[in-house]
């Protein structure tokens, strides 16, 4: 090889890198706070993220493991992600500054609404024999009752009190992450767990196939009187034959999985996120991104059904642009950023 060429050729290379640097220094970069990587937060948000990359949009993003819902709103209020993926019901707690600890005295009034996207059935999980037929009878018994700051602690509180049960009442209440749980309760060192989280999570299929597990219903009299106090909550039939060895259908409630952004994001990123992933890049999503129930449950027509909190002003903008009536409830308050 010639100098001259050689010279060309290094020319051209570093011109591309400075090109490609000069690419990501002018893109707006999204981190989306999603949870444990047993669940089905993670593979979603890395999905997303993975599509809208690929998208060559002017957004980056990457996806990150947190505690979920509780942890996602905070670092959204902090500023440390600009989206995060949450449970409505969380999602209505933190914006209102109600319901969880972690919120009391500390609203989180930047959380915006992007889109709903399925429902999260939750899971109480115990081993066949371990004596469990009923939340009851969790009472002294180890469990696992959610990671710190999770939606699934949240939804453990609520429905145990709907039995007249605190964490007090039980052996131990064990913390952690729910895919460590998972494996706790397979090898005997937990009694039960709670699991809020879309059906088909490969986590309580692996332990399903390797340990004695069953999943408990929640009775139509508790029901009752657990939506009384969380409107919220919805019922929801699990269906036979969704894990191994569970071979009834089982009752039990649900709540709505959901992505949220800062209203300091700008309606420009957002409206391009959202009409990437929802519109343009609508295909890749249903079957790139790893979680079953986006193809059974999403469509973008429901995709405001269930919305906890006000909108961001990008996403009525594309909601809007797809002939979806925005309820004047969900506009965003005005802000000198949307």
């Amino acid at each position: 090889m010639s100098l001259k060429l050689g010279k060309r050729i290094l020319a051209v290379s570093c011109g591309l890198a400075l090109t490609t640097a000069m690419a990501w220094a002018q893109s707006s970069f999204i981190t989306i706070g999603s949870g444990s990587t047993s669940g089905l937060y993670y593979p979603t948000a890395v999905g997303i993220a993975n599509i809208l990359n690929d998208a060559d949009v002017g957004l980056r993003a990457n996806a990150r493991s947190t505690g979920a819902s509780v942890f996602n709103a905070n670092a959204i209020g902090e500023g440390s992600m600009q989206m995060g993926m949450m449970q409505n019901n969380i999602a209505y707690y933190a914006y209102n500054g109600t319901g969880v600890e972690a919120f009391k005295d500390n609203k989180i009034e930047n959380l915006r609404g992007l889109v709903g996207l399925y429902p999260e059935a939750i899971h109480i999980l115990a081993r066949s024999d371990a004596g469990i037929e009923s939340v009851a009878d969790l009472a002294g018994k180890r469990v696992y009752v959610g990671d710190v700051g999770s939606g699934t602690e949240q939804d453990a509180k609520n429905i145990m009190g709907a039995f007249d049960l605190t964490f007090d009442d039980l052996q131990t209440a064990v913390r952690g992450s729910s895919g460590n749980a998972v494996g706790l309760l397979r090898d005997d060192q937990i009694a039960a767990m709670f699991y809020t989280v879309g059906l088909g999570s490969a986590a309580i299929v692996e332990a399903a196939q390797t340990a004695p597990i069953t999943v408990v219903s929640i009775t139509e009299e508790q029901l009752n009187q657990l939506q009384e106090e969380y409107a919220f909550y919805t019922p929801f039939t699990i269906p036979a034959g969704t894990y191994p060895g569970v071979d009834e259908d089982v009752q039990t409630v649900t709540l709505k999985a959901m992505l949220a952004a800062s209203s300091e994001m700008s309606e420009d990123d957002v409206y391009t996120f959202m009409n990437t992933i929802f519109n343009k890049k609508l295909d890749a999503f249903y079957s790139d991104v790893q979680n079953p129930n986006l193809e059974k449950y999403f469509t973008v027509e429901n995709a405001i059904e269930g919305m906890s909190i006000p909108l961001h002003a990008g996403a009525v903008k594309f909601y809007k642009e797809q002939g979806i009536e925005v309820p004047s409830d969900l506009m965003p308050p005005k802000s000198t950023s949307e």
